[in-house]
């Protein structure tokens, strides 16, 4: 918590208390408690606040519910990770109180429900403790039957207490979030969220405010990856999709079937996975781009149709929101492991494109990016997010939607001849003309998922497959001439380059930040690779200028000690300085441990 002591100024609404630029709070309670929804309101009140915010959360894998987490950093400038420990606990129960106080730091503050949790003395004097009889107050404050099922909100009540929250904007959250679902539901939500601001917390807890946001000229949305991923398929220009529910992309799906139909579009929820992949090919066959997505296992039950488009050439968006593996592994959890599956998981030579975004805001960019490459080199590209990034909430600087917004589908103006498979062009790219478009000399192509000719007509003759998979792969090569090399933060030669892709990139970056500021023996940079199937040409040149190349992800290290995008790195490049930095816990990278790894990686080094 960085902040400094204040004192009232004697101007309207100023209050004693502490000034603070940033707080990280930490939520642990059971599923059915809502702890979701306080870290929510807490997230969107900053973004409305112009303020920087990031999030993490757990939730229990099983339908019956568990332990959950969500912890929240908001921060007046830049906030890159959702920080290595809370300066707050707030614990609903003893499991809640004794199993994350260790993500505390020193001197934090743990603010505990007093029915519920028994102070543990040998921690008494390491952490200030303040007790609430928060579920007993909710009771006395709801009343009826609905017991303490609102404890959630007095709890929100009582951190807005606390940290100088804006009422005004926090009350019109719960208007939105309640006001649907009936009168009484939403007062209840108002009566104990007043009950706790009026909590008196003077004598128990000093209170803070936040420094004006560095962002206060900036527009922002707030809002997950998942749902910022859907609306930038929507802004550039898909109209169709079809799936199959599955966490973590389930949220993708829900918002298309609600969205797309007021664009003129639609989502179908198909029968399986199989059915879903399917219907987003034949659609994009039809003239637009369609989308259809999931995450690890059914990625593995799409991969023949997968093979089908790369086969006959059809744009495609696949989105793979992944989550810990294999078979049902980690639903509830992130994990890297499926990078593979993306870049190599079909049968014979199937070539595709494979983006992973490395944050919220990027998960909007990244959609319009793989849409306008699937279109422009008629390829499946697939998105590469995970859980971390898919239930994260961030604040952002508004898109401008005007400026980037595209229309795309059916272009049936007539053409003179068409041959679809072209082998002419130099760089493989040959357009898709849409099936009802008028051909002059009469000469109509078809569409197979044999090996064909330029007609598409079938063909098993051993030069035609041999130029057919030449033209295949020369797409994606001349795709990665024209891909930009990373940027590089920090130094731009030196010793160690840290290498990040999805979610890894945030923590990877704010490692880089803390590194400049230590008297170290070595410097640290880092980039992150957004473009990871093809990889932009030159990316060696970039590598060769650093002594240790680490990339950071999570998965296993495998059989021979590296992870999955480092084991291609290491193919691409046969660079010995590229190594691993993996974990398999089911929880994102913390600072620390990104840079306790580099430490002992170059102790090492130094050593030998």
């Amino acid at each position: 918590m960085s902040e400094q002591t204040v004192s009232a100024s004697g101007e309207p609404g100023s209050r004693p208390g502490r000034s603070i630029s940033e707080i990280v709070i930490r939520i642990a309670g059971n599923s059915q408690d809502g702890i979701q929804s306080i870290g929510g309101f807490l997230a969107r009140l900053a973004g409305r606040s112009e303020q920087e915010v990031m999030t993490f959360m757990t939730i229990p894998s099983t339908i019956s519910g568990g332990p959950s987490v969500f912890q929240v950093r908001i921060g007046s400038g830049e906030v890159l990770s959702a920080g290595d420990e809370a300066d707050v606990l707030l614990a609903f129960y003893q499991h809640s109180y004794e199993g994350h106080i260790a993500h505390l730091r020193e001197g934090g503050i743990v603010l505990y429900d007093s029915d519920h949790v028994t102070v543990n003395e040998e921690w008494a004097g390491r952490f200030s403790h303040v007790g609430v009889a928060i579920s007993s107050l909710t009771i006395e404050a709801i009343g009826g039957t609905a017991k303490d099922k609102g404890k959630n909100i007095f709890a929100l009540g009582l951190l807005a207490k606390v940290f100088g929250l804006d009422t005004n904007k926090l009350l019109k959250l719960m208007d939105e979030r309640f006001g649907g679902k009936g009168e009484g539901v939403l007062q209840n939500a108002l009566n104990a969220y007043h009950a706790g601001y009026a909590y008196e917390v003077g004598d128990l807890l000093e209170t803070f405010h936040f420094l004006d946001s560095t962002r206060r000229d900036k527009d922002q949305v707030v809002c997950s990856g998942n749902e910022s991923l859907a609306y930038g398929l929507i802004a550039a220009g898909v109209r169709f999709g079809a799936g199959y529910p599955i966490t973590p992309w389930s949220d993708i799906m829900e918002l298309l079937r609600r969205e797309l139909p007021k664009y003129g579009g639609m989502f179908i929820q198909c029968e399986d996975e199989i059915a879903s992949v399917s219907m987003a090919i034949g659609a994009s066959y039809s003239g637009g781009v369609a989308v259809t997505g999931s995450s690890g296992p059914g990625i593995s039950l799409k991969s023949e149709a997968i093979g089908w488009a790369v086969m006959a050439e059809i744009p495609l968006v696949i989105c793979n929101i992944q989550r810990g593996g294999p078979s049902t592994g980690l639903p509830t959890s992130v994990e890297q492991s499926d990078l593979n599956i993306a870049c190599f998981g079909g049968h014979g030579d199937s070539p595709r494109v494979v983006l992973a975004p490395r944050d919220v805001e990027d998960c909007f960019y990244t959609a319009m990016e793989a849409v306008r490459i699937a279109r422009q080199y008629s390829v499946p590209v697939f998105i590469l997010s995970d859980q971390a990034i898919a239930t994260r909430i961030e604040a952002f600087a508004e898109p401008d939607l005007s400026a980037l917004c595209e229309e795309i589908g059916p272009d049936f103006t007539p053409v003179p001849t068409h041959r679809p498979y072209d082998l002419s062009p130099e760089d493989g790219v040959s357009p898709h003309v849409p099936p009802g478009t008028r051909i002059l000399d009469g000469k109509y192509p078809v569409v197979t998922g044999l090996e064909h000719d330029e007609m598409g007509h079938p063909s098993g003759a051993p030069k035609m497959h041999m130029a057919m998979t030449a033209k295949r792969r020369r797409k994606l090569q001349k795709l990665a001439s024209e891909l930009p090399l990373p940027e590089i933060q920090g130094p731009d030669s030196g010793d160690v380059l840290l290498v990040g892709w999805g979610s890894t990139w945030g923590p990877v970056s704010e490692a880089v930040n803390v590194a400049a500021t230590r008297d170290s023996s070595f410097t640290v940079s880092a980039v992150n690779m957004r473009h990871l199937n093809p990889m932009p040409e030159k990316l060696g040149d970039l590598f060769d200028r650093f002594q240790n190349i680490y990339v950071v992800e999570t998965n296993d290290g495998g059989i021979y000690g590296y992870g999955q995008l480092c084991m291609i790195l290491r193919a691409r490049f046969c660079n010995p300085k590229i190594q691993g930095i993996n974990k398999t816990d089911g929880l994102t990278f913390k600072v620390r441990e990104i840079l306790d790894a580099v430490s002992d990686r170059m102790a090492l080094a130094i050593t030998a």
